[in-house]
Protein backbone atom coordinates (compact mmCIF):
# COMPACT_ATOMS: atom_id res chain seq x y z
CA UNK A 1 0.00 0.00 0.00
CA UNK A 2 1.63 3.58 -0.92
CA UNK A 3 1.09 6.93 0.79
CA UNK A 4 -2.28 7.24 -0.44
CA UNK A 5 -3.40 5.12 2.10
CA UNK A 6 -2.77 7.76 4.62
CA UNK A 7 -6.37 8.81 3.99
CA UNK A 8 -9.25 6.80 4.42
CA UNK A 9 -10.58 7.53 1.14
CA UNK A 10 -7.10 6.41 -0.19
CA UNK A 11 -7.44 3.24 2.04
CA UNK A 12 -11.12 2.57 0.53
CA UNK A 13 -9.92 3.22 -2.80
CA UNK A 14 -7.02 0.36 -1.92
CA UNK A 15 -9.56 -2.73 -0.29
CA UNK A 16 -12.01 -1.84 -2.87
CA UNK A 17 -9.60 -2.24 -6.11
CA UNK A 18 -8.38 -5.79 -3.83
CA UNK A 19 -11.84 -6.34 -3.81
CA UNK A 20 -12.11 -6.24 -7.48
CA UNK A 21 -8.99 -8.08 -8.23
CA UNK A 22 -10.05 -11.17 -5.80
CA UNK A 23 -13.16 -11.06 -7.27
CA UNK A 24 -11.90 -11.82 -11.14
CA UNK A 25 -9.05 -14.03 -10.06
CA UNK A 26 -12.23 -15.87 -8.49
CA UNK A 27 -14.21 -15.61 -12.08
CA UNK A 28 -16.76 -13.80 -10.35
CA UNK A 29 -18.34 -9.98 -11.08
CA UNK A 30 -17.25 -8.05 -8.30
CA UNK A 31 -20.50 -6.18 -7.70
CA UNK A 32 -21.78 -9.22 -6.09
CA UNK A 33 -19.30 -8.71 -2.81
CA UNK A 34 -20.22 -5.83 -0.67
CA UNK A 35 -17.79 -4.25 1.35
CA UNK A 36 -18.95 -3.66 4.91
CA UNK A 37 -16.79 -1.13 7.06
CA UNK A 38 -16.13 -2.88 10.93
CA UNK A 39 -16.86 1.18 12.53
CA UNK A 40 -16.45 0.02 15.96
CA UNK A 41 -14.66 2.52 17.81
CA UNK A 42 -14.97 4.90 14.92
CA UNK A 43 -16.24 8.57 15.55
CA UNK A 44 -19.00 9.87 13.22
CA UNK A 45 -16.59 12.27 11.69
CA UNK A 46 -14.38 9.70 10.08
CA UNK A 47 -17.07 7.62 9.33
CA UNK A 48 -18.49 10.60 7.15
CA UNK A 49 -14.97 10.65 5.30
CA UNK A 50 -15.58 6.87 4.27
CA UNK A 51 -19.45 7.21 3.27
CA UNK A 52 -17.84 10.20 1.24
CA UNK A 53 -15.46 7.99 -0.37
CA UNK A 54 -17.94 5.68 -1.42
CA UNK A 55 -18.69 3.10 1.70
CA UNK A 56 -22.73 2.01 1.96
CA UNK A 57 -22.26 -0.63 4.78
CA UNK A 58 -21.61 0.06 8.23
CA UNK A 59 -20.80 -2.19 10.69
CA UNK A 60 -21.30 -2.06 14.44
CA UNK A 61 -20.44 -4.47 17.38
CA UNK A 62 -21.95 -2.58 20.31
CA UNK A 63 -25.67 -1.09 20.22
CA UNK A 64 -24.51 1.50 22.95
CA UNK A 65 -22.13 2.77 20.35
CA UNK A 66 -24.05 2.31 17.51
CA UNK A 67 -27.41 3.84 18.22
CA UNK A 68 -25.82 7.29 18.22
CA UNK A 69 -24.12 6.84 15.28
CA UNK A 70 -27.32 5.96 12.88
CA UNK A 71 -29.34 8.70 14.78
CA UNK A 72 -25.96 11.21 13.84
CA UNK A 73 -25.06 9.81 10.52
CA UNK A 74 -28.93 9.55 8.91
CA UNK A 75 -27.50 9.47 5.19
CA UNK A 76 -29.76 7.97 2.59
CA UNK A 77 -28.15 4.91 0.74
CA UNK A 78 -26.05 4.03 4.28
CA UNK A 79 -27.33 0.36 5.24
CA UNK A 80 -26.26 -0.66 9.08
CA UNK A 81 -25.33 -3.88 9.91
CA UNK A 82 -24.90 -5.27 13.21
CA UNK A 83 -21.89 -7.50 13.55
CA UNK A 84 -21.08 -8.22 17.17
CA UNK A 85 -22.47 -10.87 19.82
CA UNK A 86 -25.95 -9.68 20.22
CA UNK A 87 -27.57 -10.28 23.88
CA UNK A 88 -31.11 -11.48 23.84
CA UNK A 89 -32.44 -8.45 26.34
CA UNK A 90 -30.95 -6.06 23.30
CA UNK A 91 -32.70 -7.67 20.38
CA UNK A 92 -35.74 -5.49 20.58
CA UNK A 93 -33.45 -2.37 20.01
CA UNK A 94 -31.79 -3.77 17.19
CA UNK A 95 -34.29 -5.23 15.50
CA UNK A 96 -35.42 -3.18 12.47
CA UNK A 97 -32.60 -0.51 13.25
CA UNK A 98 -30.32 -2.77 11.39
CA UNK A 99 -30.72 -4.07 7.81
CA UNK A 100 -28.42 -7.32 8.38
CA UNK A 101 -28.10 -9.02 11.87
CA UNK A 102 -24.99 -11.40 11.41
CA UNK A 103 -24.33 -13.15 14.10
CA UNK A 104 -27.47 -14.99 15.04
CA UNK A 105 -25.36 -17.81 17.13
CA UNK A 106 -28.75 -19.73 18.36
CA UNK A 107 -31.97 -21.03 18.35
CA UNK A 108 -32.50 -18.65 21.25
CA UNK A 109 -31.39 -15.82 19.88
CA UNK A 110 -33.39 -16.32 16.45
CA UNK A 111 -36.26 -17.15 18.37
CA UNK A 112 -35.88 -13.72 20.30
CA UNK A 113 -35.54 -11.83 17.23
CA UNK A 114 -38.30 -13.74 15.68
CA UNK A 115 -40.75 -12.79 18.19
CA UNK A 116 -39.60 -9.02 18.50
CA UNK A 117 -39.74 -8.86 14.37
CA UNK A 118 -43.40 -10.27 14.34
CA UNK A 119 -44.34 -7.93 17.70
CA UNK A 120 -42.63 -4.88 15.16
CA UNK A 121 -44.64 -6.30 12.02
CA UNK A 122 -41.46 -6.64 10.26
CA UNK A 123 -39.41 -9.33 9.14
CA UNK A 124 -35.56 -8.91 10.18
CA UNK A 125 -32.75 -10.00 7.71
CA UNK A 126 -30.68 -12.74 9.37
CA UNK A 127 -27.34 -14.61 8.73
CA UNK A 128 -26.67 -17.53 10.98
CA UNK A 129 -22.93 -17.67 12.77
CA UNK A 130 -20.93 -20.61 12.41
CA UNK A 131 -18.22 -21.97 14.89
CA UNK A 132 -16.42 -23.25 12.02
CA UNK A 133 -13.21 -24.16 14.96
CA UNK A 134 -15.19 -25.06 17.67
CA UNK A 135 -13.61 -22.49 19.92
CA UNK A 136 -15.19 -21.87 23.46
CA UNK A 137 -14.29 -18.45 22.96
CA UNK A 138 -16.83 -17.93 20.31
CA UNK A 139 -20.53 -18.11 19.80
CA UNK A 140 -21.90 -19.29 16.87
CA UNK A 141 -23.68 -23.28 15.73
CA UNK A 142 -21.33 -26.42 15.20
CA UNK A 143 -21.85 -26.95 11.28
CA UNK A 144 -23.78 -30.33 11.89
CA UNK A 145 -25.58 -28.46 14.91
CA UNK A 146 -27.15 -26.13 12.29
CA UNK A 147 -28.09 -28.85 10.15
CA UNK A 148 -30.09 -30.19 12.85
CA UNK A 149 -31.64 -26.62 14.20
CA UNK A 150 -32.76 -25.79 10.28
CA UNK A 151 -36.17 -27.24 10.24
CA UNK A 152 -37.14 -25.22 13.61
CA UNK A 153 -35.54 -21.89 11.99
CA UNK A 154 -37.70 -22.23 8.67
CA UNK A 155 -40.59 -21.59 10.93
CA UNK A 156 -39.47 -18.44 12.29
CA UNK A 157 -41.68 -16.26 10.03
CA UNK A 158 -39.97 -13.32 11.05
CA UNK A 159 -36.56 -13.97 10.25
CA UNK A 160 -35.61 -13.83 6.53
CA UNK A 161 -32.66 -16.05 6.67
CA UNK A 162 -29.97 -15.10 3.97
CA UNK A 163 -26.85 -17.12 4.78
CA UNK A 164 -24.23 -17.60 7.07
CA UNK A 165 -21.17 -15.88 8.82
CA UNK A 166 -18.19 -17.11 10.29
CA UNK A 167 -15.14 -16.08 11.80
CA UNK A 168 -12.08 -18.15 11.66
CA UNK A 169 -9.53 -19.27 14.24
CA UNK A 170 -6.16 -16.70 13.91
CA UNK A 171 -3.85 -18.69 11.45
CA UNK A 172 -0.42 -17.67 10.49
CA UNK A 173 -1.05 -16.60 7.11
CA UNK A 174 -4.41 -15.57 5.13
CA UNK A 175 -4.10 -18.42 2.82
CA UNK A 176 -4.30 -20.50 5.81
CA UNK A 177 -7.42 -19.50 6.72
CA UNK A 178 -9.17 -20.41 3.26
CA UNK A 179 -9.44 -24.79 4.36
CA UNK A 180 -12.54 -22.43 6.76
CA UNK A 181 -13.61 -20.27 4.16
CA UNK A 182 -14.22 -23.01 2.15
CA UNK A 183 -15.89 -24.98 4.69
CA UNK A 184 -18.23 -22.32 4.78
CA UNK A 185 -19.52 -22.42 1.25
CA UNK A 186 -19.32 -25.72 1.00
CA UNK A 187 -22.00 -26.02 4.77
CA UNK A 188 -24.04 -23.17 2.67
CA UNK A 189 -24.19 -25.73 -0.26
CA UNK A 190 -25.09 -28.39 2.29
CA UNK A 191 -27.89 -26.68 3.70
CA UNK A 192 -29.38 -25.44 0.82
CA UNK A 193 -29.49 -29.12 -0.70
CA UNK A 194 -31.76 -30.22 2.29
CA UNK A 195 -34.18 -27.80 1.19
CA UNK A 196 -36.02 -25.75 3.93
CA UNK A 197 -38.21 -23.48 3.36
CA UNK A 198 -37.77 -19.52 4.28
CA UNK A 199 -34.46 -20.62 4.38
CA UNK A 200 -32.19 -18.78 1.74
CA UNK A 201 -27.64 -19.25 1.75
CA UNK A 202 -26.86 -16.83 -1.01
CA UNK A 203 -24.70 -14.81 1.61
CA UNK A 204 -21.71 -15.43 3.26
CA UNK A 205 -20.22 -12.93 5.57
CA UNK A 206 -16.75 -14.03 6.15
CA UNK A 207 -13.00 -12.34 5.66
CA UNK A 208 -11.78 -9.36 7.37
CA UNK A 209 -8.40 -7.11 6.93
CA UNK A 210 -5.79 -9.55 6.96
CA UNK A 211 -7.80 -12.36 4.73
CA UNK A 212 -10.59 -10.92 2.91
CA UNK A 213 -8.85 -12.10 -0.56
CA UNK A 214 -9.16 -15.66 0.22
CA UNK A 215 -12.79 -14.76 1.34
CA UNK A 216 -13.60 -13.84 -1.45
CA UNK A 217 -12.11 -16.25 -4.08
CA UNK A 218 -14.19 -18.67 -1.54
CA UNK A 219 -17.00 -17.03 -2.26
CA UNK A 220 -17.73 -14.72 0.42
CA UNK A 221 -20.78 -11.83 -0.52
CA UNK A 222 -19.69 -9.51 2.53
CA UNK A 223 -16.69 -8.55 3.84
CA UNK A 224 -16.08 -6.74 6.96
CA UNK A 225 -13.52 -4.78 7.19
CA UNK A 226 -12.05 -2.16 9.96
CA UNK A 227 -8.27 -1.46 10.05
CA UNK A 228 -7.21 -1.71 6.51
CA UNK A 229 -9.69 0.99 6.48
CA UNK A 230 -9.63 2.87 9.42
CA UNK A 231 -6.39 1.59 11.00
CA UNK A 232 -5.40 0.31 14.21
CA UNK A 233 -7.47 1.27 17.16
CA UNK A 234 -4.83 3.48 18.29
CA UNK A 235 -4.59 5.14 14.86
CA UNK A 236 -8.40 5.79 15.61
CA UNK A 237 -8.28 7.22 19.10
CA UNK A 238 -4.57 9.31 17.85
CA UNK A 239 -7.40 10.88 14.91
CA UNK A 240 -9.96 11.72 16.73
CA UNK A 241 -7.55 14.04 19.08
Amino acid sequence: MDAEVGTIAGRVRVVLDEIRRAAVRAGRVPDQVRLVAASKTVPVERLREAVDAGIRHLGENRLQEALPKIETLDREGVLWHFIGTLQRRKVKSVVGRFETIHSVDSLALAEEINRQAREAGLRQRVLLEVNLGGEASKGGFAPTELAEALPALSELSGLDIRGLMAIPPPTPTAEDARPYFRQLRELAQALTAQGCRNINMQELSMGMSDDFPVAIEEGATYVRVGTAIFGARGEQVHAEK
